[in-house]
């Protein structure tokens, strides 16, 4: 069995988990006939799939890649008035944008938080999922990932949860990540971080808000389509890899 695509190898990726990684590319004009034995000299290979590629994802399984989760985007428009993030504004609590000073909390928030993704055994080890977005929101908040990171504090100044922003075009932001603190329950966040970020957009002259999720954090996929959000596409991500030794 095979697959039309090329092979890019995630540098990054290899050198921050200590594993060879690469990624099927299935857009890539220079793209081949790509066989099974071809990818055996990584210790994981990627492919990201759309969910309606049935027999696509029937030939990956065929050659020895695995379901590891199910990712969901959303769409969410700017300019119209959302009655949804309005009504949970919060009369005490403040955004602000993250500085230096703020990331060992937002770190050490993240690494808790993320714990459960796609980078998880057995093609990763335990840890390497939470320090992957620790990571990522250490970057976020410096600019040199996502661009900014915006916080929900309450009125003594305590972080109740964060959500970073990329620029994609003049049009268009998407989320990168968006979190409560652990520690802050039921106090409406992730809704007043929605509403951050869609009025970080406003004020950038943004048309469009992008954001994903795994299919099994319901209470994500709950607060993008209550916001408004529609479903822009779904996918698949599916492992193949050498993890006998983890």
């Amino acid at each position: 069995m095979s697959v039309r695509a090329s092979i890019e190898f995630l540098q990054w990726e290899s050198d921050f988990f200590g594993r060879s990684t690469a990624k099927l590319n299935f857009a890539d004009a220079g793209s081949e006939i790509i066989l099974a034995y071809q990818m055996d000299k990584y210790d994981i290979v990627q492919a990201k799939v759309s969910a309606s590629e049935s027999t696509m994802i029937d030939d990956l399984a065929s050659m020895g890649f695995s379901l590891v989760e199910g990712e969901i985007d959303f769409a969410l428009t700017i300019g119209t008035e959302n009655a949804y993030l309005t009504a949970g504004a919060s009369a005490t609590n403040r955004v602000e944008v993250a500085q230096i000073d703020d990331i060992v909390p937002l770190r050490n928030a993240a690494e808790a938080v993320f714990s459960n993704s796609r980078f998880r055994a057995p093609w990763y080890q335990e840890g390497d999922s939470g320090r992957f977005y620790a990571l990522w929101i250490e970057k976020a908040v410096i600019g040199t990932f996502d661009h900014t990171c915006l916080l929900v504090k309450d009125a003594s100044g305590e972080i109740l949860g964060f959500v970073s922003l990329r620029n994609l075009d003049a049009d268009t932001a998407r989320i990168g990540l968006l979190a409560k603190m652990p520690k802050a329950k039921g106090q409406g966040i992730g809704r007043q971080l929605m509403l951050a970020a869609f009025n970080w957009c406003v004020q950038h002259q943004k048309r469009q808000l992008n954001v994903a999720t795994q299919i099994s954090n319901v209470a994500a996929l709950n607060l993008y389509s209550h916001s408004g959000a529609s479903i822009a596409s779904t996918a698949y991500w599916l492992y193949r890899g050498q993890h006998d030794s983890i």
